[in-house]
C-alpha cells in the first residue's frame, strides 16, 4: 500500500489493507452520531430556543468519543450497500434509521433517521475524501446533517463537520484525533455553535481539546463558552452571568442507546452486515489471508456491476434517497409526505425502510440470529 501512496493524494481509490479495518461498515458507522437521542428528545421538549439549541450542541458534541480502539478504518461500502435498524427508548417510543451508499466516485453516504413519538427527524449525506500527508491520513469530512424539530414550525439545525487524522501511520505512535471548526446553525433561532478541535502539537498541548462558542448570528454576541475534551467530558459556561463552567456531557456517565437490526437472514444481500458478514468472522478471527480474500470478492463484484452498468448503459438508482436541485441527497420519502400522527407516522416509515425488495413483508425483527457466521463472529473471543 505504501508504495500507492504520494503526499496530498486521494486515497478513495487507494485499496487498504484488512489489518486497519473495523469490523462494520461506514454505512453502520454513521449510527455512531445517533448513539445519544436522548438529548434531542429533552431538547425537543423545552419551550425556550436557546435551551433546545443547546441541547442540540449537546446531542452533536456526544457523537465523537465512539470510536474503535486504536485507529481503524470501517469498510468502504460498495455502491447500492445499505443499513438500516430500530431502537426503543424508555418511554417505548421508538426511531428508525436507515443508511445507503449512493455514490461510488466520489464516495458519498446518504442517511435518515426519524422518531415519529417526537416528531424529531435527520437527514444528510457524508461525503468522505481521504487525503495522505505523509506520516498521518486525513479524512475531510464534506456534506450536511439536518436536525428537524416538527413540533417547533420545522425548526432546524444545519450541522457541519470537523475531519479526522490517523497519526503515526508510518512511525510513531497512532492515535485518531479531530482537527478543523464546525457549525450547528439554526437560523430560525438566531443561533450558531462555532466549535474547534484542536489536535496537538509536536511538542505542546493535548489530544482531544475543544474550544467553542455558541452566539447569536445577527449580533455575533457571545451567549456561551463550551471546552474541554470530546473525547471524555465537555463543559459549558454561562458567557453574560460569567459562571464557573459545569459538566455538559461526560462520556463514562452517559448510556448509549442500541442499534436494533434484523438478523442475516431477515437481510439483503447488499445490506452491510450480511455483505460483510464473512469479512468479519475473519478480522475477528484475526484470519487475515481470510479476510482478504472475501473483501478482494465484495469490489471485485462491485466493479463486475460497474462494467455490467456501462455496458447496458443503465444508471445507477439509489433505493431510498434521490438526488435534488440542491445537489445533496434527500430521503425518498419526503418528511412533508409523512402523516403527522404518530402511529400513521411509524407505519409510512416501518413499511418505507424495513419491506423486502420484490415483497410486501417486512423484517421479522424477532427472529433469532441463527447464521452460523455471524455467529461466529459475535462469539465472545478467549484470551
Amino acid at each position: 500500500m505504501i508504495s500507492q501512496l504520494g503526499k496530498d493524494m486521494d486515497l478513495s481509490r487507494i485499496t487498504f489493507p484488512t489489518f486497519v479495518l473495523e469490523p462494520r461498515s461506514f454505512t453502520e458507522r454513521v449510527t455512531d452520531f445517533m448513539s445519544h437521542p436522548d438529548f434531542l428528545i429533552n431538547a425537543n421538549k423545552s419551550e425556550d430556543p436557546v435551551e433546545r439549541f443547546i441541547g442540540v450542541v449537546k446531542y452533536y458534541m456526544s457523537g465523537w468519543h465512539i470510536h474503535p480502539k486504536g485507529v481503524k478504518k470501517p469498510y468502504n461500502p460498495v455502491l447500492g450497500e445499505f443499513f438500516r435498524s430500530r431502537c426503543t427508548f424508555d418511554d417505548s417510543s421508538s426511531a428508525f434509521f436507515v443508511a445507503e451508499q449512493v455514490s461510488h466516485h466520489p464516495p458519498i453516504t446518504a442517511m435518515f433517521y426519524h422518531c415519529p413519538d417526537h416528531h424529531i427527524a435527520i437527514e444528510g449525506d457524508l461525503r468522505p475524501k481521504s487525503r495522505f500527508f505523509g506520516n498521518s491520513v486525513g479524512m475531510i469530512l464534506e456534506g450536511y446533517a439536518k436536525i428537524h424539530f416538527e413540533r417547533w414550525g420545522g425548526e432546524e439545525y444545519l450541522v457541519t463537520y470537523p475531519n479526522m487524522y490517523a497519526r503515526g501511520i508510518l512511525f510513531g505512535k497512532m492515535v485518531l484525533e479531530l482537527g478543523e471548526t464546525s457549525t450547528v446553525t439554526c437560523a430560525k433561532s438566531d443561533l450558531m455553535f462555532e466549535v474547534e478541535f484542536k489536535t496537538k502539537g509536536l511538542i505542546w498541548g493535548s489530544y482531544n481539546q475543544i474550544i467553542g462558542k455558541i452566539k447569536r448570528i445577527s449580533t455575533k454576541e457571545v451567549l456561551y463558552d463550551i471546552t474541554g475534551n470530546w473525547q471524555t467530558t465537555i463543559f459549558i459556561a454561562d458567557r453574560k452571568k460569567k459562571t464557573e463552567p459545569v459538566v455538559l456531557f461526560d462520556s463514562a456517565r452517559e448510556r448509549v442507546v442500541p442499534q436494533t437490526v434484523a438478523c442475516a437472514a431477515e437481510q439483503e444481500p447488499n445490506e452491510s452486515r450480511n455483505l460483510w458478514k464473512h469479512v468479519t468472522k475473519a478480522i475477528y478471527e484475526s484470519d487475515l489471508d481470510a479476510a482478504t480474500t472475501h473483501k478482494t470478492a465484495i469490489e471485485e463484484e462491485q466493479r463486475e456491476d460497474a462494467r455490467r452498468r456501462d455496458a447496458d448503459k443503465t444508471p445507477f438508482v439509489p433505493r431510498f434517497f434521490r438526488l435534488e436541485a440542491d445537489g445533496l441527497y434527500h430521503p425518498g420519502l419526503a418528511l412533508n409526505d409523512i402523516p403527522q400522527d404518530p402511529g400513521q407516522a411509524k407505519q409510512a416509515i416501518e413499511r418505507w425502510i424495513f419491506t423486502k425488495t420484490g415483497s410486501d413483508d417486512m423484517q421479522d425483527f424477532a427472529r433469532p440470529e441463527e447464521d452460523p457466521v455471524v455467529l461466529a463472529a459475535t462469539r465472545p473471543r478467549r484470551h
